[in-house]
């Protein structure tokens, strides 16, 4: 890690932060297929969609915890296995199957649930950042930090690769799993910020907390697919981090549901954006499935964003609009907005209160934390907003 940039310190205020960055960011709603239709255009070789539109990883399949007979069933239908991921925190097994060149992926999976419809078969979906932040696939062993003092606080993120060089990041403790080599992203950077960062002129909602932080995209045109997040949380079984938090959103999936209902089990919680869709757009996943608590976001004057997703999904909202976070480059912060930036202060707020995993320790710490929340409205607040005292305006960095 870098010295701590006194340097950036010393310098005049508008060095922090760019005056160009003091206005409102605009509504976010289109970002996400902007980004899945830049990602198409650059990476044909490697993404496709699916027949509702979804991008999935070309040619690419998954079965959870498949039986040899469907295995077996799968090779006879052309398919071979890619790659098998042991999730060994969870006790279950990943398979990764190829589709024959020139095949047609959707018919090959409709076959395997035809012919197994007791098992679970998906695209390997691409899910993506649910927010603005101004600014070949290699496993990372996973790191371990230093045994910690009882009741010392951790939180897990699932994102893309943060920037450990910055100023927020000092002093803080990070293990890592996902790149065999660190590549700094924007969104992973102000979503890390936002839970464990520290400086002179930041403080997010954990400082101190141990970060437990997998990058699932390592500059990789397929990442942040179905099975990197499952390899993600399966570290984070492992490494029994109670409270993750993954502002990533996309289609429903077969897999990740398999693997978020193991998690939620062993009593994890799992805090996730809801998405910037717009109100009337369908739910997004993995907010808006059982267990996992969905967060909206809320302006400085406490108004659901009118980009954020609506449901039963939402369970808290939180800051995301008209705040500040950590940036790679100069200047050092930037305006970030979306409901990826709300839900890792829900994030770190719950992991105050739920040290290790456990189901009804992780019940009661939902009920605490509703009980600080301001008055909720179902399907826009849900229980509450919460956390309003830890935006950092963009004025106070002018």
């Amino acid at each position: 890690m870098q010295p701590l940039g006194n340097r950036l310190l010393r310098e005049p205020a508008e060095t922090l932060l760019a005056r160009r960055d003091l206005g409102e960011l605009p509504d976010v709603r289109a970002l996400r297929l902007a980004t899945l239709n830049q990602l198409l255009g650059r990476h044909r070789d490697l993404l496709e969609t699916d027949p509702r539109g979804d991008v999935f990883v070309r040619g690419q399949l998954l079965a959870w915890s498949p039986s040899p007979a469907a295995l077996d069933a799968a090779a006879d239908a052309g398919l071979r296995v890619l790659r098998t991921e042991p999730l060994s925190g969870l006790d279950e097994t990943l398979v990764v199957l190829q589709v024959p060149p020139g095949a047609d992926s959707a018919a090959l999976l409709a076959r395997l649930r035809a012919r197994d419809p007791d098992g679970s078969y998906d695209f390997n979906h691409i899910y993506t950042g649910s927010g603005s932040a101004a600014a070949a696939e290699a496993q990372l062993p996973a790191a371990r930090l230093p045994d910690a003092a009882p009741g010392a606080m951790a939180v897990g993120l699932i994102d893309s690769g943060i920037d450990s060089t910055h100023p927020v990041f000092h002093d803080a403790a990070i293990a890592r799993w996902g790149c065999a080599q660190p590549v700094p992203d924007a969104h992973g950077t102000a979503v890390a910020a936002l839970l464990v960062g520290q400086s002179a002129h930041f403080r997010g909602a954990a400082p101190g907390a141990r970060l437990y932080a997998a990058d699932i995209y390592c500059a990789s045109g397929s990442g942040g697919s179905a099975e990197r997040i499952a390899g993600a949380l399966a570290w984070m079984a492992r490494e029994k981090v109670a409270v993750i938090n993954l502002s990533l959103v996309g289609p429903p999936n077969q897999a990740l549901e398999r693997v978020v209902a193991a998690m939620t089990r062993r009593g994890h919680l799992l805090v996730a954006a809801v998405g910037n869709d717009g109100p009337a757009a369908p739910p997004l996943y993995p907010a808006s499935y059982p267990g996992v608590v969905g967060v909206s976001a809320v302006d400085k004057r406490g108004r659901v964003l009118p980009e954020a997703g609506r449901g039963p999904q939402v369970m808290f909202a939180a800051p995301g609009s008209n705040m500040v976070s950590a940036a790679p480059g100069s200047p050092p912060y930037r305006q970030v907005r979306g409901t990826s930036f709300a839900a890792p202060i829900v994030a770190a707020l719950l992991a105050r209160l739920l040290p290790t995993p456990d189901p009804s320790a992780a019940a009661r710490a939902v009920a605490t934390l509703a009980g600080q929340a301001s008055d909720g409205v179902a399907g826009e607040t849900g229980k509450g907003v919460v956390g309003q005292r830890l935006r950092i305006d963009p004025q106070a960095l002018k």
